[in-house]
């Protein structure tokens, strides 16, 4: 009789463990509502201050104020302005990492709202408006919600949550270093080691209450080029004396448009080869001696992103040469982000979180997006998830609503919560899978 009542007691083991998680989340489920009122109000914060690149000092401190608050372990200076916060659960398990970006952009707001930016800032030695124009107001907002819940419920983690608060995301001032790129270098992923990361992007054209995800290559790679075609200077009067780079110029561009719709396979994935500014000359009557050619080439797997770098440098170089010019590629010239891939194995074991915190109909499979996100090299170390919250208000045309980086980028507050949950419950699920 020992023995049965022994067996019964293994079994029921997972059963109890899945019921105290489930109670777990339900707890923090009702934290997430009940401080839906100041997330709303850090974002509104940082959406009236932002801070462009590697410049987030305000921002960073107010985060920082606030994990300390929370009695979480922070580390400040991390990749410039970056913040780490460190919550040590009671029960050993996994490290998960959580990120939100900092940064604001370049964008003077049009948007007729109380709290409407009005700040201006040096970027690249000019004077700009700047602008929370992407939504990474609100995800620093939404992961200090989650640093709230989860800190009020430290005595229940099977784990570590590592909470990075990234800077430069959009990319750092020309010259300097900075995002995801240089916090991996500087250790962000260890001390503890990271297990698993995960991490949102708000979406101007998906409806509050969704999400949307997509297991493999999610987002694109980006390399931005530069070409420079050299040929010879000539009267416009006497085309017959010169090496015309900007007829060359025109035949590469033409050229580069056969990559995507004859190298890749587009059954499997998309591809984006674009040329988006191009200078030569000064006159009419002048053939110039260069003419230079800058823009941005997007990828959705690895192969893909190297196939079409490498046609890229072939294209031009013998475009340039048929014609008795040259040409200097360089890829990437300034700007580098890897896919944005998420872990297929993962992704697949996470969905039901997902599908639990916001409804089944309301997590969405989606097209990938050849956008890029620089999330991508944390992903490159360990397994991730990046998914997409809704934040555009119900009853909307999305094709009609201001996209990302725009003057009228807006963003439906009452998603938020969702966020703080989906986090919440994406940590505390992938903890009772992998406890210790």
């Amino acid at each position: 009789m020992m023995k049965i009542t022994y067996i019964w007691g293994l079994l029921l083991l997972p059963i109890c463990a899945t019921a105290q998680n489930e109670n777990l989340k339900l707890k923090t489920n009702q934290s997430a509502d009940k401080i839906e009122n100041k997330v709303i109000e850090w974002r509104r914060d940082f959406h009236e201050h932002p801070e462009l690149g590697n410049n987030e000092v305000r921002t960073a401190g107010i985060i920082a104020k606030h994990l300390q608050s929370l009695g979480i372990d922070v580390k400040t200076n991390v990749a410039k302005t970056g913040v780490v916060g460190i919550l040590k659960g009671a029960k050993p398990g996994p490290v998960v990492a959580l990120r939100a970006d900092m940064d604001g952009l370049p964008v003077k707001e049009r948007v007729d709202i109380p709290f409407a930016s009005k700040v201006l800032a040096k970027f690249n030695g000019q004077e700009v408006s700047v602008m929370h124009a992407c939504g990474h107001d609100s995800h620093m907002a939404i992961l200090m919600g989650v640093a709230e819940v989860l800190a009020s419920h430290k005595n229940e983690l099977n784990g570590t949550v590592k909470f990075i608060f990234q800077p430069a995301e959009e990319g750092p001032p020309f010259g300097e270093k900075g995002g995801a790129e240089l916090m991996v270098k500087e250790g962000v992923l260890s001390n503890p080691k990271v297990d698993v990361i995960f991490g949102l992007h708000i979406d101007a054209q998906t409806e509050v209450g969704k999400i949307t995800y997509r297991p493999g290559g999610t987002m694109a790679s980006v390399n931005d080029m530069q070409i420079i075609v050299k040929g010879q200077q000539a009267h416009g009067a006497s085309p017959w004396s010169s090496i015309d780079p900007i007829v060359v110029a025109a035949q590469i561009i033409n050229n580069l448009q056969t990559i995507v719709s004859r190298n890749l396979n587009i059954t499997e994935n998309a591809g984006i080869v674009t040329v988006g500014s191009i200078h030569g000359g000064n006159r009419s009557n002048i053939i110039p001696e260069q003419v230079e050619m800058m823009g941005t080439l997007r990828a959705l797997s690895t192969d893909d992103e190297k196939m079409i770098i490498e046609r890229v440098k072939q294209v031009a170089t013998k475009t340039a040469e048929s014609a008795g010019a040259t040409a200097e590629v360089k890829i990437p010239f300034s700007v580098h982000y890897p896919v944005t891939f998420n872990d297929v194995a993962l992704t697949s074991r996470m969905l039901p979180s997902l599908q639990k915190t916001a409804g089944s109909t309301n997590v969405v499979l989606v097209p990938a997006d050849t956008g890029a996100e620089d999330f991508s090299f944390y992903q490159e170390k360990v397994p991730g998830l990046f998914i997409f919250l809704g934040g555009m208000p119900k009853g909307k045309d999305p094709k009609k609503t201001a996209s990302h980086h725009t003057p009228d980028f807006f963003i439906d507050e009452s998603g938020f919560k969702l966020g703080v949950k989906a986090l919440t419950n994406l940590t505390l699920d992938y903890m009772e899978m992998n406890k210790k």
